[in-house]
């Protein structure tokens, strides 16, 4: 049942993309704010219940701050977080809390998240993008694998818990990958697919803000060509959508 209620909801969001009113929500700049978006009779004339939730992160910033925007998010089982890179080259590579600036496969059995490199310019007319589903709220600790980028500050964290320990925080992630004698990247694209959009949204400085999140290998795959702040359906697209019903059904 999930699985046919997902795939349903795709299949009519996909066709509402295609008769899409032209007044449709705008492209704001994406600083990683999440928008939430009722699949209902007025915006998908064929998706008649739902939701989905898109969670948009800016990688790294035109003006070279290393950061992610935000770098510290709340998602749900079921949601989707779409990372969007800015230039010139970064990743979204998953570690353990204790072992930041490593693939998480290095410390453990999981697999985990990474997006590979993801090169870009600041002429490019599209945005590279990596889109994942979350099926944990098991935190799940992320940084940037290229050069120092992770030790001069390039984490974030989704499901931050320290709730149930207090020390497991974002700012303490930050302070032992700092210490960090390597920075590794993952040996293989997981769990999530890359993209691309034609939106601007990477040509901001953004700003990080705090949200709370923990670790988990977190993702089923999905692929995107999303814009910014747009309808969830839209910034994720029927191809993901499709993805992720066949994943669930998996």
């Amino acid at each position: 049942m999930q699985f046919s209620t997902f795939a349903l909801s795709a299949m009519s969001i996909g066709s509402a993309l295609g008769t899409s009113p032209s007044n449709s929500s705008p492209n704001p700049q994406v600083g990683g704010e999440s928008y939430l978006r009722k699949k209902d009779k007025t915006d998908f004339p064929l998706a008649a219940s739902g939701m989905v939730t898109v969670h948009v992160v800016q990688v790294g910033a035109a003006n070279g701050t290393l950061a992610y925007f935000p770098n510290n998010i709340k998602a749900a089982v079921g949601d989707m977080v779409q990372f969007q890179f800015a230039p010139a080259n970064h990743t979204v590579t998953q570690s353990t809390f204790d072992q930041p600036c490593m693939p998480i496969a290095m410390n453990s059995n999981i697999t985990g998240v990474y997006s590979g490199f993801m090169p870009t310019t600041a002429t490019a007319t599209t945005t590279p993008t990596y889109t994942i589903m979350i099926n944990s709220t098991t935190p799940m600790w992320l940084y940037c694998s290229q050069g120092k980028h992770c030790q001069n500050g390039m984490t974030m964290v989704i499901n931050e818990n320290t709730a149930a320990n207090s020390s497991r925080s974002l700012t303490n992630f930050a302070a032992l990958a700092a210490k960090a004698t390597v920075n590794l990247p993952g040996n293989a694209i997981a769990d999530g697919t890359a993209g691309t959009t034609t939106s601007n949204s990477t040509s901001g400085t953004g700003s990080s803000s705090s949200s709370s999140s923990t670790t988990s290998s977190g993702a089923k795959s999905t692929s995107s060509s999303a814009a910014g702040m747009v309808r969830a359906g839209e910034a994720v697209g029927l191809s993901g959508l499709l993805a992720v019903g066949v994943a669930l059904l998996l």
